[in-house]
């Protein structure tokens, strides 16, 4: 069945989303791998894996455009040509599992971004066969998902509170006249904790009752951070609801206040929460009570700008169609009268001004051993699979908090 595909490369992991041409709007998570990627000393790369006998790479994703390379043994590699890299292991390897190309892909960008970074990336991406493909800020992609199942009117606000692993960002995009999306204002954390740095704190709770000697699981207060309930056990130390908001609420307080001072005098019809951090309740909490709109969360939040993806490249493509009756969907949880939380969606058509398309070409030409010209493909002759195929996603990263 012929389908488009959105690439999501966060700093922790990448998600592909999918969404068919024939059928549905909405979009299916295909694929979800970590961000990095390890050369061996045989000159092969792989996805995914990490192996003593290699050198790997992480969060280059965020470096793109940065004049500092990354070094893997003998090789430097620029950030954006290791985001290609990826990128084209996860086409390939969903074209494998759907049996033909996807008619149009679709890649993420933060929206802070011009157009000298945009530039960089299209070219790795064109250096490694990808043609065909748009790139989109991430507050659109969140908001074109949101659109897929509740009917956002022209010059409607829609906010993004996004909190990964390793980033926090703020956003504000209104609907235009055409239904695509326009960013208002954006503001990138910088000196603000995401994800791992509340893990931290609660690994820091569970220490000080263990001692200087005590182990403590951080893939362990990963899980608990999310599902707090009165309390949790680490490492066979209780930690409470309670004692733990204490800890973060300070940052937790800093978040939002950021994320307020973004909004400015815009009044949004509704914040939307993207990003794995957000499945903390304590945040969706806070911004209830400092904010006069519904807060909305998918039940896996950082899938929502994958998915978003998915159904711009759709948009693309095929270009807005009749406006739809709201998607009903049955996760739907109230947290408190101020607070409806249920999934989100979409993104306007993102149409990149600077830049001038290639050559017509087939939608996405991939091989795994045509690698880039450049120094990469020096010294490699492969670009190998890693993981089990065939499974739709790898369970061992569904619950990290991914971006």
């Amino acid at each position: 069945m012929a389908y488009v595909l959105g690439v999501d490369v966060g700093t922790t992991r990448t998600t592909a989303a999918v969404c068919r041409l024939d059928g549905a709007r909405d979009a299916e998570i295909a694929l979800v791998v970590p961000s990095s990627l390890q050369l061996t000393g045989a000159g092969t790369f792989s996805v995914g894996e990490i192996d003593t006998e290699g050198w790997s790479a992480s969060g280059f994703a965020r470096r793109v455009g940065d004049v500092v390379p990354f070094s893997l043994g003998p090789e430097t590699c620029p950030a954006e040509e290791l985001t290609a890299l990826l990128i084209m292991w996860v086409i390939n390897e969903v074209v494998t599992r759907e049996g033909e190309q996807p008619r149009h892909v679709a890649v993420s960008h933060p929206a802070g971004w011009g157009p000298y970074r945009r530039g960089q990336l299209h070219a790795a991406l064109r250096a490694v066969g990808v043609h065909e493909v748009t790139l989109a800020p991430e507050p659109f992609a969140a908001a074109e998902n949101h659109a897929v199942r509740s009917r956002v009117v022209p010059d409607a606000s829609l906010a993004v509170f996004s909190l990964g692993s390793h980033a926090f960002s703020a956003s504000v995009v209104r609907r235009s006249q055409s239904r695509t999306f326009d960013l208002v204002n954006h503001v990138e954390g910088i000196d603000h904790h995401a994800g791992a740095d509340f893990d931290d704190l609660l690994a820091g709770l569970v220490r000080g009752r263990l001692g200087k000697d005590g182990f403590v699981s951080v893939a362990e207060c990963e899980v608990a951070k999310r599902s707090f309930g009165p309390g949790v056990v680490i490492s066979g130390v209780e930690i409470g609801r309670d004692e733990f908001i204490e800890e973060i609420r300070p940052s937790v307080d800093h978040l939002v206040s950021t994320f307020v001072r973004a909004l400015g005098t815009v009044q949004p019809d509704a914040v939307l929460l993207v990003g794995g951090g957000c499945r903390m309740s304590v945040i969706g909490d806070a911004l209830s009570a400092s904010v006069d709109c519904r807060v909305l969360a998918e039940a896996a939040p950082e899938h929502s700008v994958a998915k978003g993806l998915a159904v711009a490249a759709r948009l693309v493509l095929l270009g807005p169609e009749i406006e739809p009756e709201p998607f009903d969907t049955s996760v739907l949880v109230h947290t408190r009268e101020a607070s409806l939380r249920f999934p989100v969606g979409e993104i306007a058509r993102p149409d990149d001004d600077e830049f001038t398309a290639p050559p017509p070409r087939p939608p996405v030409d991939v091989s795994p051993l045509e690698l880039p010209p450049r120094r990469v493909k020096r010294v490699t002759s492969a670009l190998k699979p890693a993981g089990r195929r065939g499974s739709r996603s790898d369970s061992r990263f569904d619950d990290e908090d991914g971006r």
